[in-house]
């Protein structure tokens, strides 16, 4: 008898940074503000002024409202300074912080030469969303997902 087992669900994208990658991974993490569309992506009620990532493993990932409310994200899963973090993303299929949920968004950044670097993203472990799972992989997966944040991502970076 077979047994079939689901294969792993994810999302990966690359792009190339005209920046250091000390730079690259700076606007990635702590200036992370400056490329996510906040006013498209967030999920808290007050408008959305800040996106923190706390660098050091266990830290927050979390949005801070123009009220001063807080709704978290995820957790810092693994803080390599410049080359790697791993983030816990554990947002629900409805936008809203589940934290039985966890998926995780790893990033490389790779250093091409001394002003470009390979940012190297997947959003993997999507099999946790269930059935809700392929649509998810698809909205990451599009513009208004890792792949357009990416390429903001890259122009801020590139500055």
């Amino acid at each position: 008898m077979t047994v079939a087992v689901a294969a792993p669900l994810g999302v990966k994208k690359t792009v190339l940074v005209a920046a250091s990658q000390a730079i690259a991974f700076e606007v990635f993490t702590a200036r992370f503000a400056a490329w996510w569309p906040m006013p498209s992506h967030h999920i808290g009620q007050a408008e959305c002024v800040d996106v923190v990532v706390e660098p050091r493993v266990g830290g927050r990932w979390f949005e801070r409202g123009s009220d001063g409310s807080e709704c978290d994200w995820g957790r810092v899963l693994t803080w390599e300074p410049p080359s790697h973090v791993v983030l816990a993303w554990q947002l629900a299929a409805n936008w809203t912080f589940d934290p039985s949920l966890r998926t995780e968004v790893e990033v490389r950044f790779v250093a091409v030469d001394a002003g470009h670097t390979r940012v190297e993203l997947e959003h993997r472990g999507l099999e946790a969303y269930g059935p809700e799972a392929l649509a998810m992989r698809d909205a990451f997966a599009s513009a208004n997902g890792w792949a357009g944040m990416l390429e903001h991502y890259a122009e801020v970076a590139g500055r």
